[in-house]
């Protein structure tokens, strides 16, 4: 016990219930080991025997912890009148606690101060000693993480760095001199974006559309939309700020319980920005770290980019420069929002954009973008690097998703892949975050590296990373996908279970998916994403610091993943650069389920004095 100070104070703690004090002996235990004068009574007494029992002493406090009911309130409000009549009033103040209690209602039954069944001891503690306000303010202050930090992008397998950098020179030099129509509307719209003249505005604005597509030209200019798309109007802004700023979570929650524990990310992409922000908020309040946006897929495949706030009908948020800023406006400042750039025809630019609309991530993946996206590998490449560099310039740093391999491609050709895009990154300015599939993908399948369980392969495959590189790992995308039902239950324990092992293999971040998300025949409910936050988080509370440890077969996954991506990067290595790799299926080809994009093919123009 601490020792007694002028601070200390002298409490009566009453559990006003006829069996249940359990609540109030953790809080009368926690204000002893504070240094508090306490008291605790038995759970069985009459109101007149603790109204007699307060008569006795001049309590500082007296906390009386009851879970609301059926006639509850009209009891708790008779024991406010008699002790308002014995005179305790006069030197004690009374509190409630427990649950479906809220300040507004404690004031209404005349205590003092009400506390719900989400309060922590600390700001218990805080009333008590009068420093309530400085702890609420500092437990609301919700701290942005930094997923990078810690890492120094140091490689540790002595061949693999040297045959990336083999690799990324090549694909340097040939990117040396070429240009896109993606890459000079991004650097038009960087002009736009910094232009005050009128004259000088319109001008790039012209030259802008004349690179793009017909239909991105109607919809800016005529707002002549594609089917489903409109603006949002006024009055729909003007409900939703009434609607956020009527409705603001009291208590914040939190996923991880033990500090080593990952951030937690969830997908927004309803094709309302709107509806993206009121889940985003919801799921916000039960912890969630971070969102990624995804677009929609026709999206990638026009030159050009739609502009103002938008709305659209079907699956796929518009990334324009107005959607981003309005879901960064609306959700927590230190939530991290992640904008997906890698699928088509405008990466350059999208990247520009989330970093002009004050986005902390991108997501760039040049191999997956032209082997799983539909992408031409040589228009991808050229608009892929310009990325890295505009990603470089706004401090983003980029994740890498090794999606492809749901196509059928091999874990080891995919996470070579990954590799390569992180020195790519790492030559280029920009700090690369590696995002393995930590899932039962379709070459796992048919080749059984899962069939005893679901453990030592996706070890395998995070623990072989982080033996070849110091760089951060964000299993997604998300995790357990493709061991998930339509059962609502099965899902969120799929989902729980591959966090609690990510948690143990000591990755920075997991993207998960809300339990009707991968099966979902419309639009996601927020009961089924707030399904999966809470199997995290309970996830999480059983393991603490615990960890899920692999079977010895493991170690011999991880040993192979290394030699066979040593092997596909010497392949990779020989070829005359990345595109020329991707389109001679070394990074997968079509017998892995893998075939190179179009979009885009025959766009990328070089500069005759290169």
């Amino acid at each position: 016990m601490k020792q007694l100070s002028q601070q200390s104070k002298h409490i009566l703690c009453v559990p006003l219930d006829p069996v249940h004090d359990v609540g109030i002996k953790l809080i009368n235990a926690e204000l002893q080991k504070h240094g508090h004068r306490t008291e605790l009574l038995s759970p069985d007494l009459p109101l007149e025997a603790i109204v007699k029992k307060a008569m006795t002493t001049n309590y500082d406090f007296i906390l009386v912890s009851r879970t609301l009911g059926y006639g509850v309130a009209e009891l708790l409000a008779r024991f406010v009148d008699q002790m308002d009549a014995a005179g305790v009033r006069d030197h004690s103040k009374i509190v409630i606690g427990g649950k479906a209690v809220s300040p507004e209602l404690a004031a209404e039954l005349g205590f003092d101060k009400g506390f719900d069944e989400h309060a922590s001891y600390d700001s218990i503690l805080a009333y008590i000693e009068g420093t309530s306000g400085m702890v609420e303010d500092e437990t609301r202050r919700k701290v942005k993480k930094n997923i990078t930090a810690g890492h120094w992008y140091v490689f540790h397998h002595t061949e693999i760095e040297s045959l990336l950098e083999r690799i990324a020179e090549k694909t340097l030099r040939w990117s040396d001199g070429v240009s896109t129509p993606g890459i000079k509307r991004s650097r038009l719209r960087q002009g736009m974006l910094k232009e005050t003249d009128k004259f000088r505005f319109g001008a790039l604005q012209k030259q802008y559309r004349e690179l793009c597509d017909t239909e991105i030209v109607d919809a800016n200019s005529e707002h002549r939309f594609p089917k489903g798309v409109r603006f949002i109007s006024e009055m729909e802004q003007t409900q939703l700020s009434s609607l956020l700023t009527s409705h603001i979570p009291k208590h914040q929650g939190t996923i991880q319980y033990d500090r080593r524990q990952p951030l937690v990310f969830k997908f927004l992409g309803s094709g309302c920005p709107m509806m993206d922000i009121v889940h985003g908020k919801i799921c916000e309040r039960w912890g969630i770290d971070g969102f990624l946006v995804i677009n929609p897929s026709w999206e990638a495949r026009y030159e050009g980019l739609l502009e103002g706030m938008l709305t659209h009908e079907n699956d796929g948020t518009i990334t324009s420069l107005e959607n981003i800023q309005l879901m960064k406006r609306w959700l927590d400042p230190a939530t991290l929002l992640t904008i997906r750039a890698h699928r088509g025809l405008n990466t350059a630019e999208t990247t520009l954009l989330a970093g002009e609309g004050g986005a902390d991530l991108t997501k760039i993946n040049l191999v997956y973008g032209s082997l799983g996206a539909g992408t031409d590998p040589e228009r991808l490449t050229a608009d892929g690097i310009e990325s890295i560099k505009i990603a470089g310039q706004y401090n983003m740093a980029f994740d890498i998703p090794g999606n492809d391999e749901l196509s059928g491609v091999p874990a080891w050709k995919t996470l070579a892949g990954l590799l390569i895009n992180v020195m790519l990154g790492k030559k280029l300015g920009a700090k690369a975050i590696l995002k393995p599939l930590f899932c039962c993908g379709p070459h796992i399948v048919l080749n059984g590296q899962m069939q005893l369980n679901y453990v030592d392969y996706n070890a395998a495959k995070i623990l072989a990373l982080k033996e070849i590189v110091d760089c951060p790992v964000w299993p997604g995308e998300p995790i357990a996908f493709m061991t998930q039902t339509e059962d609502r239950v099965q899902s969120a324990n799929a989902t729980s279970y591959h966090a609690a092992l990510a948690a143990s293999l000591g990755v920075d971040a997991i993207t998960i998916a809300s339990t009707d998300e991968a099966y979902s025949r419309g639009p996601i409910c927020i009961a089924s994403r707030i399904d999966s936050i809470r199997a995290v988080t309970d996830a999480f509370r059983f393991m603490g610091n615990a960890n899920i440890t692999p079977t010895p077969a493991m170690l011999d996954w991880k040993e192979n993943l290394i030699r066979q991506i040593t092997e596909t990067l010497r392949a990779v290595a020989l070829a005359d650069h990345l595109p020329d790799a991707i389109n001679k299926g070394l990074l997968g080809n079509a017998a892995d389920g893998a075939y190179p994009g179009t979009f885009g093919k025959g766009t990328v123009t070089r500069n005759p004095l290169q």
